[in-house]
């Protein structure tokens, strides 16, 4: 087990690049109409436009609308949980600056922490940044690297001990663990809407920052580690 104070716990949330189908530059839909045909659930039903909500989960057709990060300090019952999010409109901001904690953050044995994040969080940054122009930092940084050396934790990968049948949700370890989560009126499928329909950038860093809490308890569970207490978690301004 990594020291915990060694782990950066994220989580991303992303969006598509464009507030519908209709407003992409015509090169942009052509690429996507091209995508949606494997997309569809109900094929006569389904067409490019009634899938694009589903684009921000793909790097070429997406972005990053907010990085939330979380770091645990003491040991023990009094150890803390500090969060720090990154979110506003421009993604090349946002990408910057975690880029620059990460570099801050970096040193030996140092990881990153995500859920799901080997196949979904840390290659979709990794994308992200190379599209904005911007240098892959260290700890994201996979080229090259047997397994062992990438420094990259996966609760769910945790959770499966090596059986790569099925994908279990942050939400559904956090039941089996008895760790309360908020029951709040925005999921993963509305993170879209809220950015470009209700333009909410506070809700959804929230909403990010509460599924972080919920990844570092969870890893916390999964090795056995007692939780950290709601009154230590600190949340930074963003």
């Amino acid at each position: 087990m990594h020291p915990l104070n060694n782990i950066l716990f994220i989580d991303i949330e992303t969006v598509p690049q464009y507030s519908s189908y209709h407003v992409m530059p015509e090169e942009a839909r052509l690429f996507w109409n091209k995508k949606a045909e494997g997309l569809k659930r109900d094929r006569e039903a389904d067409v490019p436009e009634s899938v694009y909500p589903r684009a921000g989960i793909y790097a070429e057709f997406g972005k990053v609308a907010c990085i939330s990060c979380g770091i645990i300090s003491g040991s023990g019952e009094d150890k803390k949980l500090t969060l720090k999010s990154f979110c506003c409109d421009e993604e090349k901001t946002i990408l910057a600056d975690f880029c620059e904690l990460l570099k801050k953050w970096a040193g030996p044995d140092k990881v990153l922490c995500a859920h799901n994040g080997k196949e979904f969080d840390f290659p979709y940054l990794s994308r992200r940044m190379l599209v904005n122009h911007l240098s892959i930092p260290g700890l994201l940084q996979s080229a090259g690297k047997r397994p062992w050396e990438i420094p990259h934790l996966d609760t769910m990968e945790l959770w499966k001990f090596g059986d790569y049948k099925n994908y279990t949700s942050l939400n559904l370890l956090a039941y089996l663990f008895g760790i309360p989560t908020p029951k709040d009126d925005i999921d993963g499928s509305m993170v879209w809407s809220v950015y470009w329909n209700e333009q909410n950038l506070k809700r959804i860093v929230t909403y990010c920052q509460k599924d972080v809490i919920t990844l570092t308890q969870v890893y916390l569970s999964i090795h056995g580690e007692p939780a950290i207490k709601t009154e230590n978690i600190e949340l930074k301004p963003w």
